[in-house]
């Protein structure tokens, strides 16, 4: 087989690209950064009128584009939708103001059920090799599984990737031949760089009490945000730490020119860090690129629980929005509100909470001041209606707040219920004791 004569043919415009989808279909586009370009959405969008009936679904879109405008949106009711498995500021409001639905996945599934419904994935990729094998580059996550079990089942009629000459090639198991591929669009666009969050004083304090909990020779994983900024940026002094993790974390080029982060005592991989995609600076970027010390697997191996769990003295380290005196955490919304999705915070708060001397840390600030200056706390009696659970109360384990650890594992529903409230803050601490005293207490 001559690959280069296989790449020519499936070789397209945008334009003639777009003309390929056809009305009903699903079309499943990657991760963050490994999404496709406006160019690509809006080739598609300019033909809405004689569409009917064709859905998009994402995760993470971090490229403003006119497929997460609520207004343009709304005009195409019934011609083309967006959907979301995990919103990002872009997407949020789109799912906010009713204009979007939303697909409910784990990270170690999301690749499974993208399969089974997209009947066209779109996909960012490098030029191809001298092998005839393009990359994925900085975003593995569902897109792998996604095209290989699609293309398996017969269900999707066309796989596309929009040749990116500026994405940089990670090494793993992130590599598709070109005849993985019906379709390939050429064009040059820029990886949009994603700025690290600034951990103020509530932020640094929550992340002084993680370090703790971190202890050489450790594996962790860990989420985004203010708090786990401040526990990266405290790690120095800790030893021979290991990452198997969703997305690369923040400062690791530091973390790994210091000695902190060396991968030499995890039972696979030795010496690599292993995660599934990345969406950082440049730097990051540059650091990732072609370095053998970082490698990227399919989210159906990086987070399943089985193999999490495999790693001694794994720690999780997530955010969340909320807790209850039962321990039900509530990471991606508030009542009706959805503000992210699962991730892979449950599949890693699993694999921690099995693994020896593993721990599910989940951090979040105390309490948060609405509009009106009222504080509210994070630590409540029940969760709001139709709160989406991220991590049931059979799997909590550590909660921080900038008040100190709550160790939940052991514990009955009353000893949780006192252990947050010790934690929470000391203006609503009486609130929450007669609370707790009414709901568990009949006397």
């Amino acid at each position: 087989m001559d690959w280069k004569e296989e790449y020519k043919k499936r070789l397209l415009t945008v334009e003639e690209m777009a003309k390929q989808i056809k009305p009903g279909d699903t079309i499943g586009t990657a991760m963050a950064v490994g999404n496709c370009s406006p160019d690509v959405y809006h080739a598609i969008l300019d033909r809405w009128e004689e569409l009917r009936n064709v859905r998009f679904i994402d995760a993470v879109p971090i490229r403003p584009c006119k497929i997460h405008d609520p207004e343009i949106m709304a005009n195409m009711e019934g011609h083309i939708e967006y959907q979301s498995c995990f919103f990002s500021p872009l997407g949020r409001k789109m799912g906010q103001q009713g204009v979007s639905d939303f697909l409910t996945v784990m990270s170690s599934d999301t690749g499974e059920k993208y399969a089974a419904v997209s009947d066209v994935y779109i996909t960012q990729v490098t030029p191809p090799n001298e092998q005839g094998f393009v990359n994925l580059g900085l975003t593995n996550f569902y897109s792998w599984q996604a095209i290989k079990d699609g293309k398996a089942s017969g269900k999707q009629r066309l796989t596309i990737g929009e040749v990116n000459d500026q994405m940089p090639t990670i090494f793993g198991n992130n590599w598709l031949h070109v005849t993985d591929f019906d379709i390939f669009v050429e064009n040059s666009n820029p990886i949009p760089a994603v700025g690290r969050a600034e951990p103020g004083e509530i932020e640094k304090k929550v992340g002084e009490y993680v370090l703790e909990l971190i202890n050489d020779g450790d594996t962790f994983q860990m989420g985004i945000g203010a708090i786990p900024e401040a526990v990266i940026s405290g790690l120095d002094g800790k030893h021979d730490l290991g990452v198997l993790t969703e997305m690369f974390p923040s400062g690791l080029p530091q973390l790994v020119e210091k000695g902190i982060v060396t991968n030499e005592r995890k039972p696979f991989h030795k010496g690599v860090t292993v995660a599934t995609f990345c969406m950082g600076d440049q730097s990051m970027y540059d650091f990732t690129r072609e370095n053998p010390l970082c490698k990227f697997y399919p989210a159906c191996y990086t987070n399943n629980p089985g193999f999490i769990a495999q790693h001694h003295n794994m720690k999780s380290i997530n955010m969340g929005l909320l807790i209850d005196f039962s321990g039900q955490i509530a990471s991606e919304g508030m009542g009706e509100r959805m503000i992210s999705g699962t991730g892979g915070q449950l599949d890693f708060q699993i694999g921690a909470y099995h693994s020896p001397g593993g721990k599910g840390i989940t951090l979040m600030t105390s309490s948060r001041t609405l509009q009106d200056g009222t504080l509210v706390s994070s630590i409540v009696p029940t969760l709001p209606a139709n709160t989406p659970i991220t991590v049931p109360r059979t799997f909590a384990d550590y909660v921080v707040t900038e008040y100190g650890i709550a160790n939940l594992r052991y514990k009955t529903n009353r000893e949780r219920a006192d252990a947050l409230i010790n934690i929470a803050h000391p203006d609503l601490k009486g609130e929450l004791r007669d609370a707790m005293r009414k709901r568990f207490y009949l006397s």
